[in-house]
């Protein structure tokens, strides 16, 4: 089988320190977890940022001033920064990140009840501007699916040309509102992807390591870290991300899967080396 890639969620948008007072907020401290992470094997950050105060943003200055700082941490790690930003940001809001040029973003590739009136709403047209401000700016997208309705809206952008191809997808399985993390449906998922897809699987809280696991099974990458997962086991809070990509890593080498370096995973993804 391929190397793993291991993707780190350090932070998220929603998730704080009243969940895991390690939920990391400022600059210093995102920086601080992405090499938690980098260190015991990640080689994508999936990077969400915050105010000091733990609000959510999607300032590019913000983001600048993350990716610097995770930069100088781990100077070969694939930084990818969310389009996703939290519900009830704008379009205009949520794009501003691409302005700094990254090699690899998040393209959610649908609309999702998250709960009571929590919308996460990506219209068709929605997912086309940034899918062709992607691809404009040499940027590979990771299509985010929270359920098998958006495998199939990406792959008929994708057959349209929207959406450049080799595709690669991250599976987000638990979400309230999308597909339950089974094992059967992410056979399901799998199982509908074109031959020379690439994917992640995002299993969320008590989900994240079973579904982690049989990503590894099928030949798939990992995604791990406090916006999906605060806990390493049963009521035992994570002391950074690290420490579950390091739970990750070791599961991964028993099991015959050695772990990606971010050179390997630009490879393996095809991701453009940009810095």
């Amino acid at each position: 089988m391929e190397k793993l890639i291991i993707t780190a969620a350090i932070c998220g948008a929603e998730v704080t320190k009243e969940h895991n007072p390690a939920v990391p907020y400022t600059v210093r401290e995102i920086a601080r977890e992405a090499k938690s992470a980098y260190d015991a094997g990640a080689a994508i950050i999936h990077l969400h940022v915050r105010e000091d105060d733990g609000t959510p943003t999607q300032s590019a200055e913000r983001f600048k001033l993350c990716m610097n700082a995770i930069r100088e941490a781990c100077p070969d790690v694939i930084i990818q920064p969310s389009t996703g930003g939290a519900v009830g940001m704008s379009d205009e809001e949520r794009l501003q990140p691409l302005a700094l040029n990254p090699e690899t973003a998040t393209l959610d590739c649908g609309t999702c009840n998250f709960g009571g009136d929590d919308i996460f709403v990506n219209t068709e047209n929605t997912i086309i501007n940034f899918a062709r401000q992607m691809t404009e700016k040499n940027v590979k997208p990771e299509c985010e699916v929270f359920d098998k309705g958006m495998v199939d809206m990406t792959l008929r952008l994708a057959a349209k040309g929207v959406i450049p191809q080799p595709l690669h997808f991250n599976f987000v399985m638990g979400v309230n509102g999308g597909i339950a993390a089974t094992h059967t449906n992410l056979l399901f998922l799998v199982n509908s992807l074109p031959q020379n897809a690439t994917f992640t699987v995002s299993g969320t809280g008590r989900a994240q390591l079973p579904m982690a696991v049989m990503s590894m099974l099928l030949g798939g990458h990992v995604r791990v870290g406090f916006e999906d997962n605060v806990y390493l086991s049963k009521g035992r809070l994570l002391k950074s991300n690290g420490e579950m990509v390091e739970k990750i890593a070791r599961i991964a080498k028993e099991l015959g899967r050695e772990i990606a370096a971010p050179d390997e995973a630009r490879e393996l993804l095809g991701i453009p080396k940009k810095f």
